[in-house]
């Protein structure tokens, strides 16, 4: 019939099914091998690397790394800022998710802005602008002198630069998931006679809790590894101001490779453990929205 397909036309429609499922696959397992490849050289080879030289010279030479005062006092001094910084920037995000999601008011765009401030800036910048403010030449230096208080080269500034460089990750969590639940639910609980507390806490927390969650986990796990921003602060003064991530520094550079890679691993494991919430969190969350 004039028009119609040839037989080569034919037999090239039959077999390019078959040819295009090969080229998925293929392309599939490219991509698959490229990102182990990546991942083997750069997370799990270092992480293999920690956990090798902290065992080295035994368990017992492992756990005696932890009997150290410094040691000790480093992971107390890490635990503290935690357990402060994590509440009060969750409070911070929920405030400034809320205002920014729900409201239009003036200055929104420059909130907005100073949120993102402390992922574009370097963590050593952030902690050098607290040398500047709480230094001893700096703008409040001689008023903390004359009245017996010490921010910098202290706990305060560690907590200060801490709470600088993890304020925006509850923060950027919640505002997105905000913006896309709406006011609707909250007007209608609002029109019903609830208060502004019982409409939060009853109506617009159960909706965010995942994303809640979510950011508290990703502020904590920053609070325990930040070193740029707590080392211009701290002053390394082993005991007192030395958080594990700067304790680590201080015995690899004094050759103590068991006690350096000690602290490590157990800051890898920290790492793992909150990885593995995050990861709990997100299919629950998944699950939550699939219901």
């Amino acid at each position: 019939m004039a028009g119609g397909p040839s037989s080569d036309m034919i037999a090239e429609l039959r077999t390019r099914p078959g040819r295009n499922t090969w080229q998925a696959a293929a392309t599939r397992w490219t991509f698959i091998t490229l990102s182990l490849v990546f991942l083997s050289a750069l997370l799990i080879a270092p992480l293999m690397t920690v956990f090798s030289m902290a065992f080295s010279k035994g368990v017992d030479a492992y756990f005696h790394s932890f009997a150290d005062p410094d040691t000790r006092a480093a992971i107390r001094l890490t635990l503290l800022t935690a357990i402060i910084v994590v509440p009060l920037n969750t409070v911070f995000g929920i405030s400034a998710a809320w205002a920014i999601a729900k409201f239009e008011f003036k200055g929104k765009s420059i909130l907005i802005t100073a949120i993102d401030l402390p992922i574009a800036v370097s963590p050593v910048i952030s902690g050098l602008i607290y040398v500047l403010v709480f230094g001893l030449q700096g703008w409040f230096g001689h008023w903390l002198i004359e009245h017996d208080m010490s921010i910098i080269f202290a706990v305060p500034g560690i907590v200060l630069a801490t709470m600088f460089v993890t304020f925006p990750y509850v923060a950027r969590e919640l505002i997105p998931l905000m913006e896309q639940l709406g006011n609707d639910e909250e007007e209608a609980a609002i029109t019903l006679g609830a208060s502004g507390w019982m409409t939060f806490f009853r109506v617009t927390l159960p909706k965010i809790r995942w994303g809640l969650i979510y950011g508290v986990i990703l502020c904590n796990a920053r609070a325990m590894g930040e070193f740029g921003a707590v080392s211009v602060v701290s002053g390394h003064i082993r005991g007192l101001t030395n958080t594990m991530p700067l304790h680590v520094e201080v015995m690899y550079n004094e050759y103590n490779f068991v006690g350096a890679f000690a602290v490590a691993s157990l800051l890898t494991m920290l790492a793992v453990v909150t990885l593995i919430i995050k990861t709990t969190v997100e299919w629950r969350g998944y699950r939550g929205k699939a219901r």
